[in-house]
């Protein structure tokens, strides 16, 4: 059986307090979700929705991991902040990626930190 999970990429450069880190966290999930086939996000809610938190390095890193998972065929949604809080407007914040088969996920991110 396949297990699937979906990842969270946060930029460390930024240096986010919790609560903007967790509304980041939140909208980049629901993106991938939104774009994702219902099929697939059906079977991942039925195994208890696996997310994990990563961080990468900067924004260069976050597109790099990005790009790596579409390449690999897998739903990416990118976060652009609207600049009214904590960061700069069109600041990139985080990545989510999947929810995806863990195998595949793990193969473009395992080397990732957990935040």
């Amino acid at each position: 059986m396949v297990e699937y999970k979906q990842v969270i990429l946060v930029r460390q450069d930024l240096g986010l307090p919790k609560g903007k880190l967790a509304a980041q966290c939140a909208h980049a999930s629901v993106e991938a979700v939104l774009k994702s086939d219902p099929v697939l996000v059906r079977a991942w809610r039925n195994q208890g929705m696996k997310k994990v938190v990563l961080k990468v390095k900067d924004e260069r890193d976050l597109y790099h991991y990005a790009q790596s998972a579409k390449d690999d065929g897998l739903i990416t949604g990118i976060i652009t902040d609207a600049g009214k809080t904590v960061v700069a407007p069109g600041t990139v914040t985080c990545c989510g990626i999947g929810p995806a088969d863990e195998k595949i996920v793990d193969m473009i991110v395992g080397s990732l930190g957990l935040l």
